[in-house]
């Protein structure tokens, strides 16, 4: 029920949540063809619409985890040079991570942008655990990228490049701790 203002109730609000999450992942699953128009969903609907259906659930929750994939599916797209370059960095450090996430060597704006698209088809249609796992270890390459050049930087840059490794590592360990639940059937 709606409050005084207008707003969807909360309980309304997560309910819509978790039943479009599980919609998308089962038409994607089950309907052949639907995988690659999921794909772009945030490009055709626009980030922002996604967002206000599916950030507000938390990061163990499926809408929280799909909204983290289509986030980072994003990122990599608008966003090809600068996730490249991180994880170049990165993959110096984070030599297993490097090798779990599955990036094609040298990467650049397309080897990254493609492992963007890989992810969250696998996640349609594969191993949906494994896909997150794959998600989880670019985000850590790409905060050890951030974190190993922070000090190689301006003070104000290197301050932005740390806090925004410590959301890199954040989001990989949330994809991660997805992937466990989704293994032992708890993720919803």
């Amino acid at each position: 029920m709606p409050d005084l203002l207008g707003d969807p109730d909360p309980a309304d609000r997560t309910a819509v949540a978790h039943a479009t999450a599980a919609a998308v992942l089962q038409a994607a699953r089950s309907e052949p063809g639907t995988a690659p128009r999921l794909l772009d969903l945030a490009d055709r609907l626009g980030l922002d619409e996604i967002a206000e259906l599916w950030r507000g659930s938390g990061p163990d929750t499926l809408p929280g985890t799909l909204w983290s994939l289509y986030l980072l599916r994003s990122w990599v797209h608008r966003n090809g040079s600068e996730a490249a370059r991180v994880f170049a960095v990165g993959e110096r450090v984070a030599e297993v991570s490097t090798a779990v996430a599955g990036v094609a060597h040298p990467p650049g704006p397309a080897e990254v942008a493609a492992l963007g698209d890989a992810v969250l088809t696998s996640a349609f249609t594969g191993d949906f655990a494994v896909a997150l796992e794959r998600a989880g270890a670019f985000c850590r390459v790409v905060a050890a990228g951030r974190a190993h050049s922070a000090d190689d930087l301006a003070e104000e840059e290197g301050a932005r490049q740390t806090r925004l490794a410590k959301g890199n590592l954040r989001m990989a360990e949330e994809l991660e701790r997805a992937a466990a639940l989704w293994r032992r059937n708890e993720l919803h």
